[in-house]
């Protein structure tokens, strides 16, 4: 029991406290800094990629697993959609016609698992298609792949 400055005694377990109130279950020898129970979900999060030109029709490419966190999967999401606009820009474009490009040959991507915090193209959209990336880390998807951590944990071995 501890008695914070107002004089109300509160048990501090330690592992802490969550912010929904629930108790934050921490090893004795794990760094709470590292808990994901905030904000990782059970089995982590995905990355569905859509061809857009309709080849594969309303099925994925392809499905990407392994985000630990809904801000990796965020910022992959949105570095993939922004390479994929960038492929599709030629110089001299106007940005309805890199849209309309985007929509005919591009791949858009949907996070799976996060509600209303996940990343949607939609939000970016306009922007991607007005303003060329300048900086090559936003075009960086690759960087956030979490396909090649296991790739890396595979040649360790």
């Amino acid at each position: 029991m501890s008695r914070c400055d107002s004089g109300i005694t509160m048990a501090v377990r330690p592992g802490g406290f969550r912010r929904d109130g629930g108790e934050r279950s921490v090893a004795s020898n794990e760094d709470p800094m590292f808990d994901r129970s905030q904000f990782g979900a059970e089995g982590g999060y995905a990355v569905r990629i859509m061809d857009l030109s309709g080849g594969n029709g309303a099925d994925p490419v392809e499905v990407i697993r392994g985000f630990g966190t809904l801000e990796h999967a965020n910022a992959f999401a949105r570095r993939y959609v922004r390479d994929s606009i960038e492929r599709c820009r030629t110089s001299g474009m106007a940005p309805e016609e890199v849209l309309a490009a985007w929509f005919a040959f591009g791949e858009d991507a949907e996070v799976m698992g996060g509600a209303e915090h996940a990343w949607h193209s939609a939000a970016e959209l306009n922007d991607f298609v007005a303003r060329p990336a300048l900086d090559p880390e936003d075009r960086s998807w690759r960087a956030l792949d979490p396909r090649r951590d296991e790739d890396a944990a595979e040649e360790e071995e």
